[in-house]
């Protein structure tokens, strides 16, 4: 039976591509035309829907089991074959396993914490951010230098499912990007251990528990054509973040240098109300890309710019000047992207620092 997505489909097709259907119509050839199965404007859901039911009135299945492998055959003709067999990419049992146990330490890991000393866990930080540096240095750079070589657009760039070396090297980009979301679980980790429980506010959690995932869904559909974009942005201004934690770590003869933090914040906010136009822009002029994707992106960008402006506005705007001055810059993670949360930890009052109660242990 002949497969679903090589069935010309113009209902379904974008502004760009309805054209030239037309026109190919009006030559007679239409019927020669076939169509990649990551159609531009289709849901995958829809795909596999729409597969799933030709196939049953094809073979007419007569038992669960037999619908289940039917249903696996047509989830099956969705993914981007070149990361089928890339790590953690042929199912998202491991990422949502990872997920879960990062919820499931959320709970208990201040509750193991609760009647112990916190951990300093110094020379682990400067070690982790600026690890992290490198490791999103390096994605930057391999979406920038790939996306140049395969002359990318930066308005509207369609997903080439192809094993071009450009393409291939963005693919793998990409495929770093989504590891280093889950990386950043330890953040939670570091501030739990260290019993910042404060820090780890909703906006932390959501943040990264849904980059994560999402960013599975993203490799395994679109890993490529305009998903370099927001992914490109958002590991350059991890560079910096992380820059800023690692230098924090070092303690008060750094900390008192590290003036910008607040402007990591309106960076990032900046950085969310490009997406938005970047990707309504895409949607605008019909660019080849998933739409779906597009409206998910939309809503997205949205929440981080509501819950990331009251963290600002909670931080910088309500807090009081001279208290705001006064604080302590807090290692790894008072800044929208891994808090959304800022609280005094401790005051210095004439030149002493007021420390508190019980010791910290040491690594």
């Amino acid at each position: 039976m002949e497969p679903y997505y090589s069935r010309t489909m113009t209902q379904d097709t974008s502004r760009l591509c309805k054209g030239y259907l037309t026109k190919k119509k009006s030559d007679g050839v239409l019927n020669q035309m076939t169509w990649p199965p990551q159609s531009p404007d289709l849901i995958p859901i829809e795909i596999v829907w729409d597969e799933l039911d030709c196939r049953v009135k094809g073979k007419q299945p007569t038992s669960a089991q037999h619908m289940w492998e039917l249903l696996q055959d047509c989830w099956k003709i969705i993914p981007d074959k070149r990361v089928e067999k890339w790590p953690m990419m042929s199912s998202p049992a491991p990422t949502l396993a990872i997920s879960c146990l990062y919820l499931l330490f959320l709970w208990a890991g201040p509750k193991y914490m609760q009647n112990r000393e916190p951990f300093q866990l110094r020379k682990t930080l400067i070690v982790y951010n600026f690890s992290m540096v490198i490791l999103n240095f390096y994605i930057a750079k391999e979406l920038l230098l790939g996306a140049r070589a395969a002359g990318y657009s930066y308005l509207c760039q369609p997903v080439s499912y192809s094993n071009d070396v450009n393409e291939v090297r963005i693919a793998s980009a990409l495929w770093w990007y989504y590891i280093s979301k889950g990386v950043e679980y330890l953040d939670t980790v570091f501030f739990i251990l260290r019993k910042k429980i404060n820090q780890v506010s909703f906006l932390h959690v959501y943040h990264h528990c849904t980059m994560f995932i999402l960013w599975w869904i993203g490799i395994k559909w679109v890993p490529g054509g305009q998903s370099f974009f927001g992914a490109g942005i958002n590991s350059s201004i991890h560079v910096l973040m992380y820059g800023y934690y690692g230098l924090a770590a070092f303690g008060p003869k750094i900390q008192k240098f590290l003036w910008w933090k607040k402007y990591l914040t309106i960076i990032q906010m900046i950085q969310f109300h490009v997406t938005i136009g970047h990707a309504g822009h895409s949607l605008y002029t019909g660019c080849p890309f998933p739409a779906w994707m597009q409206w998910a992106l939309i809503g997205y960008a949205v929440t981080f710019i509501i819950l990331f402006g009251n963290f600002y506005y909670q931080t910088y705007r309500r807090t009081p000047r001279l208290a705001h001055k006064a604080a302590k810059p807090v290692t790894n993670g008072v800044s929208m992207e891994t808090n959304g949360y800022n609280k005094l930890q401790e005051v210095e009052e004439n030149g002493q620092k007021q420390q508190k109660k019980g010791r910290a242990k040491r690594e």
